[in-house]
């Protein structure tokens, strides 16, 4: 195969700057959609770490920690001290309470942006 026929995975677009500019533009608004839209601010009702969540459903759950939760959250600073790494824990079971609750309230959506 020849250089200029190898496959490749997206083409570069190298040479069409305008076309490369709208890809950069909707590329940026996809990020805000996947990963900043429908986020709610919760605190943990136990510790007050704050924390981002959006409900995709009732059993899928997104949350973004806004502080390291190994210094913010005493389950996972617990973890932590045990010689345990905080990437391996399933979360705080005292936040998902708080999440819970926040659904409840209707603070956080299922399947719906943020207030």
């Amino acid at each position: 195969m020849s250089a200029s026929s190898e496959w490749a995975k997206a083409p570069d677009f190298a040479g069409q700057p305008t076309r490369l500019e709208a890809i950069h533009a909707q590329t940026v608004v996809d990020k805000a959609v996947y990963l900043d839209d429908g986020m709610s601010d919760v605190e943990c009702r136990t510790c007050g770490t704050c924390v981002l969540v959006r409900k995709n459903s009732p059993a899928h759950t997104s949350i973004q920690w806004t502080t390291d939760p190994a210094r913010s959250c005493p389950t996972f600073r617990d973890a932590v001290a045990d010689g345990h790494s905080s990437a391996l824990r399933d979360g705080c079971p005292r936040l998902q309470e708080s999440i819970e609750r926040a659904v409840m309230e209707g603070v956080v959506k299922v399947g719906g942006g943020a207030n």
